[in-house]
């Protein structure tokens, strides 16, 4: 395994072990891989840096599904990219404002650039008043930061309901943290009752509006008033679209009831809590339970809540922990 990333016939056999055993102590693992116990330490070393392996509360190590692991592992990477492709789409942007044409298109709708920055909190206003009027589609929203302003809701509330007059389809994400506040509350109440949909989750990585073919991001997640970078950039944008898309799948229903707490899972609940401690991926447990991806995800993210847990490993050991998967 002296390539990255690379693991040889022994550590698969290793990791396979682990999955079986995970509390057995090195010295049988290698006795049952039939490997000296050098090697085995060595590939648990490794298997342990790719986030194959973690130690067990109860002794020895747990291997984690390949799948989990690699959203682990890769997603600071993939946040470096999302934010080194905006970097220079920004700068893109910047040159092409040396153009005499560029300085005199300050409409949105005259715009050529792929990326357009727009600055002051006067401007971006302007500039989401007139992406909500050309709004032909759908509006997709992360909004973190927990409880919004009153004003900013009452602001918010006329437009969407406007919007949902005229068919567009309205998606906004909140964090739980939103659900306490009355006005946020009262806010998702009344834009679901009009049709939108709203959801929220433990964390959000940026706020960002997505207009049919524009996403809005701030140009300083600290200070929404600096301005924003407009994305029309078709890469950049499938990219935010996939972002949004992979939150607003793991959410709960803004108005369903958080279950922090709770009796042990039975029936279905009980069924996927077994799969995904056994490392089973959602797809791979709507398949086998006869669900849908969407159902589960749900499920998961429920009881991921209940068991106050911030990663499917964790809410692994703390349903074991409480007596639940036996």
């Amino acid at each position: 395994m002296s390539e990255t990333g690379k693991i040889d016939a022994a550590a698969a056999r290793v990791y396979r072990l682990r999955v079986i055993h995970p509390t057995d102590p090195v010295e049988r693992i290698a006795v049952r891989a039939d490997l000296p116990v050098e090697d085995v330490v060595l590939a648990e070393s490794r298997l342990a840096e790719l986030g194959l392996l973690r130690p067990s509360p109860s002794g020895g190590r747990v291997a984690i599904s390949p799948e989990s692991a690699a959203d682990a592992l890769l997603a600071p990477m993939e946040q470096d990219i999302l934010e080194r492709r905006i970097a220079m789409a920004a700068t893109r942007a910047r040159l092409h404002a040396l153009s005499g044409d560029y300085l005199e298109a300050r409409s949105l709708r005259s715009a050529k650039s792929s990326i357009e920055i727009v600055e002051g909190i006067d401007n971006i206003r302007a500039v989401i008043d007139d992406l909500g009027r050309t709004c032909a589609k759908s509006l997709d929203a992360l909004v973190p930061g927990g409880a919004q302003s009153d004003a900013s809701l009452r602001a918010a509330v006329a437009v969407d309901l406007e919007l949902l007059s005229r068919g567009i389809r309205i998606r906004s994400l909140f964090q739980h943290t939103a659900r306490t506040h009355r006005a946020t509350a009262v806010y998702a109440a009344t834009l679901a009752g009009a049709g939108g949909q709203v959801r929220s989750t433990s964390v959000l990585p940026t706020r960002m509006l997505i207009y049919d073919e524009c996403a809005v991001l701030p140009l300083d997640p600290l200070d929404t008033a600096a301005g924003g970078a407009l994305v029309r950039d078709p890469a950049v944008l499938k990219f935010l679209k996939q972002l949004f898309e992979h939150y607003w799948d793991r959410a709960l229903d803004f108005a369903e009831d958080e279950q922090k707490a709770g009796p042990e899972p039975t029936g279905v609940e009980r069924e996927v809590l077994l799969l995904m401690a056994a490392g089973k991926k959602d797809e791979a447990i709507a398949h086998q339970l006869g669900m849908s991806p969407r159902s589960v995800s749900r499920i998961v993210a429920r009881l991921m809540e209940r068991l106050e847990a911030d990663s499917r490993f964790q809410a692994g050991v703390r349903a074991a922990q409480s007596g639940w998967l036996s």
